[in-house]
């Protein structure tokens, strides 16, 4: 009876270590997988198969080691290079801009405004008082600004905008969060602004026809409607376009802080290993 407890026991000693062994086996070739892959720069590929061996090879623990700090090394490789991508970028964003920015006029209080904005130079204010039109800006932080302007004798209360193309499609304005009345002397002025964003897509839809006679509403009170001119049009194409360059400077600002701070993670787990390790 002993007998064959003891070869039980020993038959199962080895099938343990048989197993241990086919893990052990088999997590060392995903790990040659992801070795071969990060050479050819796939680095999904080779953190798929670096987390795989986690996963399905739960006992093979040399090889799990090894995973793992390799795969700080593969993240820092893939970090830098998205660094070294975004630093391209950017030079090239810039570059656009600075080809492009004296066309405008640029406006900026130092004593009271943080930010300054861009204008087109046909839709400056002392170059349009005293009419009904939409106005177009965009800040140095890319955010696009519409404002709609109504000017008459007496008040129209509007706090939408409505803007509609000759095949009948449109686009229509929430309601405005900034809208304002006021008069001066006999003239009745209002203005509504709308981000861009948060306008119903009113100023993308003017892009996209910009090629068209574009009918324009102001809604809420007394209906009022005119054409939009092409001073006007070109006006929200121009800003629209400078609007797209400079907030895409800012998304890459923001993808470059990101992306250090990953490099500086990574870093730093990798410094704790080797202190522990030593």
């Amino acid at each position: 009876m002993k007998k064959v407890i003891l070869t039980s026991l020993c038959f199962a000693s080895l099938l343990l270590a048989s197993c241990d062994n086919s893990q052990d086996k088999l997590a060392e070739e995903r790990f040659e997988k992801a070795i071969k892959s990060f050479a050819i720069n796939d680095y999904n590929e080779a953190k798929l198969q670096l987390d795989s061996i986690k996963i399905l090879y739960p006992k093979a623990f040399d090889v799990r080691r090894k995973a793992i700090a390799f795969l700080q090394e593969v993240e820092l490789k893939e970090q830098t290079e998205s660094l070294v991508y975004l630093d391209s970028m950017m030079q090239n964003k810039q570059e656009q801009l600075e080809t492009i920015k004296n066309r405008y006029v640029f406006e900026k209080n130092e004593e009271y405004q943080r930010i300054g904005n861009y204008f087109w130079p046909t839709q400056t204010v002392e170059k349009n008082l005293h009419r009904s039109f939409l106005r177009f800006q965009v800040n140095e932080l890319g955010v696009m600004t519409m404002t709609s302007i109504y000017c008459g004798s007496g008040f129209i209360h509007h706090l939408a905008v409505k803007v509609i193309a000759p095949d009948g499609t449109f686009a229509e304005t929430p309601v405005s969060a900034d809208s304002y009345e006021t008069t001066d002397m006999s003239e009745k002025i209002e203005k509504s602004d709308f981000k861009m964003g948060e306008d119903g897509n009113v100023m993308g839809f003017l892009y996209l026809n910009r090629d068209k006679n574009i009918k324009v509403e102001y809604l809420g009170g007394k209906l009022y409607t005119f054409q939009m001119s092409k001073g006007d049009m070109e006006a929200l194409t121009n800003i629209y376009e400078l609007a797209q360059i400079l907030s895409a400077i800012q998304q890459i600002k923001k993808d470059k802080e990101e992306t250090n701070l990953k490099i500086q993670f990574i870093e730093r787990k990798m410094n704790e290993r080797k202190e522990k390790a030593e």
